[in-house]
């Protein structure tokens, strides 16, 4: 059985995708995709949990790149539910061997089984599954599940954002001074140092998280200075986007997905009226820390 979904019809004569780049006609409504989606963010929590605090293996796939038994297992489950019933559709994940075939296709599933594995390791409650699905380039279905909270975020292009199938709305906030800036616990902290004049700065771990938090107005933006990848955003972005946010990439520009070298300079969300003011002084803080 497909996963719940609680999503009524929309009652605008189109579905449509709120983006930076206009509006975008959806096909149809994506039920089956994000149920599964749903479905396959549920399973792949249970596996986290069942190992979290416990025993696992762990290895470097690369410097300060850490793997675990989880984020394998987890992933494993996922690519069985997904391309059990979307065969011919793309696939990127972390956990998988990429393949320009994915190129290719219009419809794509892009997959982070545990975004903040070292979170994961050290016994912080502060990952998630993250599931992204992509058409023609825009993210178009996206589940966000912290199995440690039992907090599931879900959006569907045109459909708003939910969390535990309650309506999300990104914060309010017209004003940069005092914004709670939600931040990544390991990146270097004399970046965010232009913010600490203006921000509340607090730290989380996973960017899918932190980026599901600020849909649900829990945080006012949230930014990175890295390269990220993009199943590290795929679906966070989306979420913010139908909880009524606004998501750009480091020097301002809109986001498109299943790109031939998969990630993003630099990220800022928020509502729209600090995204603007937040990814100013993203450029700012670069030019001064490089």
């Amino acid at each position: 059985m497909l996963g719940s979904y609680r999503f009524g019809r929309v009652s605008r004569p189109e579905n449509r995708f709120r983006s930076q780049g206009g509006l975008v006609t959806a096909d149809h409504d994506y039920r089956e995709e994000l149920a599964t989606a749903e479905e396959a963010v549920r399973e792949a929590g249970s596996i986290v949990m069942r190992l979290f605090k416990g025993k696992f293996d762990i290895r470097e796939k690369s410097k300060n790149n850490p793997v675990t038994t989880a984020d394998i297992e987890a992933n494993r489950r996922i690519r069985e539910i997904i391309t059990g019933r979307f065969a011919n559709d793309g696939w990127l994940s972390e956990e998988d061997q990429d393949s320009p075939k994915r190129l290719s296709s219009s419809r794509i599933w892009i997959i982070d089984p545990i975004d903040g594995t070292k979170e994961f390791i050290e016994g912080v409650p502060q990952f998630a599954v993250s599931i992204g699905f992509v058409v023609d380039g825009r993210p178009t279905v996206a589940a966000v599940y912290n199995p440690a909270e039992d907090s599931l975020y879900k959006a569907a292009a045109g459909q708003g954002a939910y969390l535990n199938d309650k309506p999300i709305s990104v914060s309010q906030r017209s004003s940069l001074e005092g914004a709670l800036l939600l931040v990544s616990r390991s990146e270097p902290q004399r970046k965010f140092q232009v913010f600490v004049d203006h921000c509340e700065i607090q730290k989380v771990g996973s960017i899918a998280f932190r980026l599901a938090k600020i849909a649900g107005g829990d945080g006012d933006g949230t930014l990175t200075f890295r390269s990220i990848h993009e199943w590290d955003i795929c679906a966070g972005v989306l979420i913010v986007l139908e909880a009524g946010g606004k998501v750009v990439d480091g020097p301002g520009a809109g986001l498109m997905f299943n790109r031939p070298q998969a990630k993003h300079r630099g990220v800022v969300a928020a509502n729209a009226s600090l995204a603007d003011g937040l990814q100013r002084l993203w450029v700012e803080a670069m030019a001064r820390n490089g």
